[in-house]
This record gives C-alpha cells, sequence and structure tokens, in this order.
C-alpha cells in the first residue's frame, strides 16, 4: 500500500506516517523510485499507535510496547510492565475526572434546557 493509501484508510495524514517512520513505530518498503510501500497490516498498526498516543503514552513506551504486540508475546520486559502499570493507573483518573466534567456539562446542559430549574447542585 502507498504512503497516501495508508492515511486515507487509517485517517492520519502522511506527514504523521513518516513521522512514526521517524520513531521507528512503523515501516516501509521502498521502491526502486524512492516510493513508501507498507504492508496491509499497516492501517491497523497506525490505529493502533494513535489510540496508545490518544492515551498519553510518549513514543519510546510505544515503540517498547509495539514489540509485545506483534509478537503476542505473554510476558513484557518486567521495566516496561511497570511502567504501562504506571500510565494505566494514569488513564483510570484521567477517565475519572473526565466524566466528572462530563456531569457538570450535563447539568449546565439540562439548566439551559431549563432556565428556571435549580442550579445550586452545581456548585
Amino acid at each position: 500500500m502507498r504512503i497516501g493509501e495508508v492515511a486515507d484508510k487509517a485517517g492520519v495524514s502522511v506527514r504523521a506516517l513518516r513521522y512514526y517512520e521517524e520513531q521507528d513505530l512503523l515501516q516501509a518498503h521502498r521502491s526502486p523510485g524512492g516510493q513508501r510501500h507498507y504492508p496491509d497490516t499497516a492501517v491497523s498498526r497506525v490505529r493502533l499507535i494513535q489510540q496508545l498516543y490518544a492515551a498519553g503514552l510518549p513514543s519510546r513506551v510505544v515503540r517498547q510496547v509495539l514489540p509485545c504486540v506483534d509478537s503476542g508475546a505473554a510476558q513484557a520486559p518486567p521495566a516496561l510492565l511497570d511502567q504501562l502499570v504506571v500510565e494505566r493507573v494514569r488513564i483510570d483518573q484521567r477517565i475519572t475526572d473526565l466524566l466528572a466534567v462530563r456531569d457538570r456539562l450535563d447539568g449546565v446542559i439540562a439548566l439551559t434546557q431549563d432556565p428556571d430549574a435549580d442550579c445550586s447542585h452545581m456548585q
């Protein structure tokens, strides 16, 4: 698959794919003309990379996680596992915070829809 096709299917920019290559997260083979060609698995890999980034993991951690995903290894190195546990706790806290914000926004929305409602519970 060429770079534009992977970008379209994965919903990312061509620039993002080049960055993933620079970070050694994604590999492409070059044609004799210098065009990048990706394996069919590139789209799912890019989506995984996007999810890991969206969760707040830095490139160096993503780079360590991907070989475990690729090999289907049942065990990650202990240091990586410790770091992933810390990241998971951070993500759980972020989810809790986001749910609280959503609940407050629901209150504001309800108040906007019914201006005569009592808003003392929102403080």
